[in-house]
């Protein structure tokens, strides 16, 4: 996809935002959203068997505002999609990229959050004691994000990746670094979390603010967030509630809220409080 059809794609949606509510007589009383409940601190469940985190209260926030009943489960990463187009349930947030290949099968609301991607690695390694900077490159200023790729590979040369399946991370491990490294897919981040604090893998790759809440725990004092962050290219427009295509009315509702919930900083609020961060789209 061009960087100008890029751009035209980012402009609709957060004109949707301030769009009227269209179809308000389809518009549904009640819903159900799906989320994993498996990627701390965006979504996870308590020992309790509650689920919490930035998107379920988001979630919460967005239906009060709606004046709609919403029921929220949880739903394994790799059936999320089909089961929201088969109507398992009526709108997916679990810290799902918008991106090109998924709006082919389902649609999306506006961005309620952008969180660039990293690696996680050892404080000893060679990428390790360089740590994190504050760079973020877009893939698609490609000269610029070749360069920075470049100078990671050396350091990550033939290291085992750890990353979830089915993901945007996976994308762009395989797109960009697939000659470097060994990359070892996982169901889910709690997953390949442990193979790292057992040492079956030599990094992570996935958002910045989920390997920080991984990393802030004791058994992981040994290692760090390192490089740059990425965003755009495989990562797409940020992070969205993904709908279904036919759902016109509803996409509108979630539009509203979720440009009501950037307007007053509940957002903000919401990210600060869980990710130490704040991730709110910028239009």
């Amino acid at each position: 996809m061009t960087i100008r059809r890029m751009a035209a794609l980012a402009a609709t949606f957060m004109t949707l935002v301030a769009a009227p509510l269209a179809g308000a007589a389809d518009a549904p009383k009640a819903i159900t959203i799906a989320t994993e409940g498996a990627y701390a601190p965006w979504n996870f469940t308590t020992a309790d068997g509650k689920l919490d985190g930035l998107e379920i209260e988001l979630a919460n926030n967005l239906c009060d505002r709606m004046k709609i009943k919403c029921t929220i489960i949880a739903q394994n990463w790799d059936g999320l999609i089909p089961s929201l187009k088969v109507g398992k349930f009526d709108v997916i947030m679990a810290s799902m990229f918008i991106t090109p290949k998924r709006l082919e099968t389902i649609d999306f609301t506006v961005p309620y959050a952008v969180d660039p991607s990293a690696f996680a690695v050892a404080k000893n390694s060679d990428l390790g004691k360089l740590g994190l900077t504050n760079e973020k490159f877009k893939l698609e200023d490609e000269a610029a994000a070749k360069a920075a790729i470049d100078k990671l590979k050396p350091l990550l040369k033939g290291k085992i990746i750890g990353v979830q399946s089915g993901t945007s991370n996976l994308e762009f491990l395989k797109k960009y670094f697939a000659d470097t490294v060994e990359i070892r897919e996982y169901k889910t981040t709690e997953q390949h979390d442990l193979d790292l604090a057992a040492g079956r893998v030599d990094a992570l790759f996935a958002q910045e603010t989920a390997l920080a809440a991984t990393l802030a725990k004791p058994e992981f004092a040994d290692y760090t967030l390192a490089g740059p962050g990425f965003v755009g290219g495989v990562f797409g427009l940020g992070t969205g509630a993904g709908i279904r295509k036919e759902d016109t009315a509803l996409k509108d509702m979630f539009n509203k809220a979720i440009g009501e919930a950037i307007a007053d900083g509940t957002i903000k609020r919401l990210s600060e409080k869980w990710v130490h961060t704040d991730v709110t789209p910028v239009k």
